[in-house]
């Protein structure tokens, strides 16, 4: 079974520089996941480019992913800082 921490790395490999965090129950996962590598794309892209990093992992390891993809200054904006 597919783990948080498992999607966690696979992403963090595919993206530079990016944080992630993910949790959920092995079938249903959340995502946060922010990079530099976000600014200036669309939302739609952003999440392209999670999908490239994942390659074939959504189409048979991931049966549901959530995510929420931000740059590093909209994270530091959520977070307060």
């Amino acid at each position: 079974m597919v783990t948080p921490g498992d999607i966690k790395n696979w992403i963090e490999s595919g993206l530079q520089d990016a944080h992630v965090e993910i949790d959920g129950d092995g079938h249903h996962f959340n995502a946060i996941i922010v990079t530099p590598l976000f600014e200036g794309k669309s939302r739609i892209a952003q999440h392209q480019l999670v999908y490239a990093a994942l390659g074939d992992k959504m189409k048979a390891e991931i049966h549901a992913l959530s995510m929420r993809t931000l740059t590093p200054e909209e994270w530091q904006l959520e977070q307060g800082a």
